[in-house]
């Protein structure tokens, strides 16, 4: 299981090199931290996502291209196993932008497991900013 210092520099560089378009780095930075299977509920209440594909290089694929992350470092906690923080996702499209915070939780096992709770409000398929990723993200949810 990775240590408290080792997850709080993954969530360090969660966002950092996600913005920095660095996909083989964030790649790198979350198999450091986990090595095992993952589970994913983005957001809680939709069908689960499994799999490293499913849960991290897919989303990275559709939305970096649109979207910059921020985690108020206030907001970044660090306890035992797991990681919670509250993020704000600035989409940005035709040059307008919008701002979406995420409320998001990380559980990492000792069997080298990541279990992902995300927290958002899901915005409609005719949103004219964000709204076709997440038709496309959540077909049969937005």
């Amino acid at each position: 299981m990775p240590t408290p210092e080792e997850l709080a520099n993954w969530a360090k560089n969660y966002a950092e090199l996600w913005n920095a378009g660095d996909k083989e780095a964030w790649i790198a930075t979350w198999k450091k931290v986990c090595s095992g299977d993952f589970k994913m509920w983005d957001p809680v209440g939709t069908p689960p996502k499994f799999d490293f594909v499913g849960c991290c290089l897919e989303p990275y694929d559709l939305f970096q291209p649109s979207l910059q992350m921020y985690i108020d470092p206030e907001t970044l906690f660090v306890c035992g196993n797991e990681v919670s923080f509250v993020m704000a996702n600035t989409f940005t499209k035709d040059g307008k932008s919008q701002v979406m915070k995420s409320i998001e939780n990380y559980r990492f096992g000792d069997d080298g497991s990541c279990e992902i709770r995300t927290w958002y409000d899901v915005p409609s398929a005719d949103d004219p900013i964000s709204g076709h990723l997440f038709a496309e993200y959540l077909p049969d949810d937005t």
